[in-house]
């Protein structure tokens, strides 16, 4: 029977039944995991699942028997995939299994900003609407999203998916290319100043590089609409959080929504703890992907990723 490891359980839910796996070997689940107790972990293991532990030759030079490391993620920057090619290692990872888990979060973070739903909950619940003279209550405005320029950085998968959902609810959807090479047909793409001037909400769905590395600084958010919200659920060091807290405050722009961090777990030195006024700024634990259903999702692929092995 192939010996099989999973280092980070507490990084796919309890609630995720993972007995099909103990069907395919003998499986030793560990909840979680540091860099340093990784070599002896997987020391005989011919499987590794794993998330977000560091894959290299320092902690994978004493595993020889390994054969295959599966990642419950899409991204692989922690595996080193040249030292896993010499050394007859295969890696696999999850695409596509957290899409609409991710474009359901991005609205959900997105209308509770735009609609100002923490001050409106919080204005009932404070007793004072039992107090207002009429039958209703909108100190705070709001507006329709219908008619507005949705800018998206990463038209991906995920961001396609939300550009579809934008347009349903009657937005103008425009785009920016990275790399400049990516150029889609259905949505219109812009350079950057033409896209920062013109987006009234603007989400990020990029992958972390050389070019996307705070690509959101002062100099980008000094350049949006005083009125613009911006959402990132891509990579975290996409945005300069010292520069995102500046345009908060001075009200360069009306908004943020992240999910994702520079640092995760967040810093407690982060200079966007703050911000306080929940009216400017939603911030999630990297939960975006983390439906129920995405998760179960993404463990039957790891599953179909043993056995089509």
């Amino acid at each position: 029977m192939s010996k099989i490891v999973m280092l980070e359980r507490e990084n796919i839910g309890e609630d995720v039944d993972l007995s099909a796996f103990e069907q395919l070997g003998e499986l030793t689940v560990y909840e979680r995991c540091t860099p340093g107790e990784i070599e002896e972990r997987i020391k005989d293991a011919e499987i590794v699942i794993l998330n977000k532990m560091p894959m290299n030759e320092e902690t994978l030079s004493g595993a020889r028997n390994l054969k295959l490391l599966c990642v419950t993620a899409t991204g692989m920057d922690n595996v080193d995939l040249e030292y896993c090619k010499t050394h007859g290692i295969r890696v696999k990872n999850v695409k596509g299994y957290s899409t609409e888990s991710v474009v359901q979060h991005t609205f959900a973070m997105f209308f509770y900003l735009y609609e100002k739903l923490s001050y409106y909950d919080e204005y009932v619940k404070d007793g004072n609407y039992t107090k207002c003279p009429i039958f209703t209550h909108f100190a705070e405005r709001f507006h329709e999203l219908s008619g507005k320029t949705w800018g998206i950085v990463g038209l991906g998968e995920i961001g396609r998916r939300v550009a579809t959902v934008a347009e349903a609810f009657g937005c103008n959807v425009i785009y920016y290319s990275t790399s400049g090479k990516n150029h889609d047909t259905q949505f219109k793409e812009v350079d950057f100043d033409t896209f920062l001037s013109s987006a009234d909400v603007i989400s990020v769905h990029a992958p972390l590089n050389e070019k996307t590395r705070y690509l959101f600084g002062a100099d980008a958010f000094d350049k949006m609409k005083e009125n613009a919200y911006f959402i990132n659920v891509g990579r975290g060091p996409i945005v300069d959080s010292a520069a995102l807290l500046a345009a908060l405050e001075s009200n360069k722009i009306a908004g943020a929504a992240l999910d994702v961090l520079e640092k995760e777990p967040m810093s407690p030195d982060d200079p966007l703890l703050q911000m306080k006024d929940s009216r400017k700024l939603l911030i999630t634990p990297h939960i975006a992907w983390a439906t129920v259903e995405a998760r179960k999702r993404l463990m039957r692929e790891v599953y179909r990723n043993i056995t089509e092995n």
